[in-house]
């Protein structure tokens, strides 16, 4: 295992808080627009959290007001004009690449979501587990508004099993935003925060999570992602073999034994 309290990223910044990890993209004059590099640097960020025994759950914030508006149009979207085929191909996966790796992280992820989350910027927030807004949160997948097609980074996969198909065809259809209050009612948001408590309250909520059994919480996450693409039976019995391993941990003999002595149980993720 790997520890990544001292990690120094050129193109975001991070910060730990006990075992919960904060990440913010650091351009809020341009409403944090990512780049090649920042792309790329939080995909090895995320590839490397499995390995982390020191994070325990990883909260995206906002900065400056706003969370992410996607693609930078000088540093991505221009040269993308003039790639030929095979860069193009090498852009997309890689941007695919950082969503496999959020949900590959073993983390719970919570977004925050202030301002503006567009285009990309909505994706990170739909790839994480869950998500926190202001009333003021705008969130757009955008990109048919730039001639593109909505099926980008897991869209037309994810989103539809987030707020339904009919709703997910609306957005990536027309490239609208969707306003706090609808992403809330539809399930996007888990709940909507004031924007001078959501910073605190997004960290609460990762460090309830962070405080619990946190080697099931990454099976927890693996079987969310992993039912997916299963059947019934098959995720039935998928379920019985990931409580087998779990049963198998000291945190569970832990809250058995805080149980019997009418104690409240500490975690300590083995």
């Amino acid at each position: 295992m790997s520890t990544m309290a001292n990690l120094k990223p050129k193109h975001f910044i991070w910060r730990m808080e006990g075992s919960v990890a904060l990440i913010q993209l650091d351009r809020p004059d341009r409403k944090n627009p990512l780049t090649f590099d920042s792309y790329a640097e939080l995909r090895d960020t995320f590839r490397a959290l499995p390995y982390a025994d020191d994070v325990d759950a990883v909260v995206f914030l906002p900065n400056g007001g706003n969370f992410c508006s996607g693609g930078d149009v000088h540093d991505i979207i221009g040269p993308l004009v003039d790639m030929d085929m095979k860069g193009l191909l090498a852009f997309t996966r890689m941007t695919g690449d950082l969503v496999k790796a959020m949900i590959a992280c073993n983390k719970p992820i919570i977004s925050a979501v202030d301002g503006v989350a567009v285009g990309a910027g909505a994706i990170i927030a739909m790839a994480s587990d869950m998500r926190l807004a202001t009333p003021e949160a705008k969130t757009a997948f955008l990109f048919t508004r730039v001639g593109l097609a909505g099926c980008d980074m897991g869209a037309c996969a994810m989103l539809p099993r987030i707020i339904g198909q009919g709703r997910a065809a609306e957005l990536l259809y027309t490239g609208r935003s969707m306003s706090a209050e609808e992403g809330e009612r539809w399930g996007f948001y888990n709940r909507l925060v004031a924007a001078d408590a959501l910073e605190t309250e997004a960290l609460s909520m990762a460090s309830r999570i962070a405080a619990g059994p946190t080697f099931a919480h990454g099976i927890t996450k693996t079987q969310l992602n992993q039912e997916w693409s299963m059947g019934l039976e098959q995720a039935i019995e998928a379920e019985a073999q990931a409580q087998a391993i779990c049963m198998q941990t000291k945190d569970f003999e832990r809250a058995y034994r805080a149980f019997v002595a009418k104690e409240k149980p500490v975690f300590e993720g083995d």
